[in-house]
């Protein structure tokens, strides 16, 4: 009964995690996303779905992104941003030690700020 019930526990602890992922990124640039500033430095980024959630402390904003799947593992996570200077957007995010590639589509408002 032990080992059934610590079976089932596992198989929801991993359906759980499948539907939703965490991982750690480092903003380069102060970068605010649905009207919510981030700044600099390092942030956790919730990725649901299509949906991404960024928080850093108290601080939460969220995006809707499309997740594309590399054919290759992406050697360290990187964060990709558009344009030059504080006028760029955030475009997208590649997630180390996976084949995870998120990406802010065009008219997306996560924009980098110009601190």
């Amino acid at each position: 009964m032990k080992k059934a019930l610590l079976g089932l526990m596992c198989l929801g602890l991993s359906l759980a995690s499948a539907a939703s992922s965490t991982y750690r990124v480092n903003l380069y640039r102060a970068t605010m996303v649905n009207g919510t500033e981030l700044k600099a430095g390092e942030c956790k980024v919730e990725l649901h779905d299509n949906k991404v959630v960024f928080k850093q402390g108290k601080v939460s904003a969220e995006a809707t992104v499309k997740v594309e799947t590399s054919t290759q593992k992406f050697l360290s996570t990187t964060v990709g941003y558009a344009g030059d200077g504080s006028g760029g957007t955030l475009q997208e995010i590649r997630v180390g030690g996976t084949t995870t590639k998120v990406l802010f589509e065009q008219g997306n408002t996560a924009v980098v700020g110009s601190k």
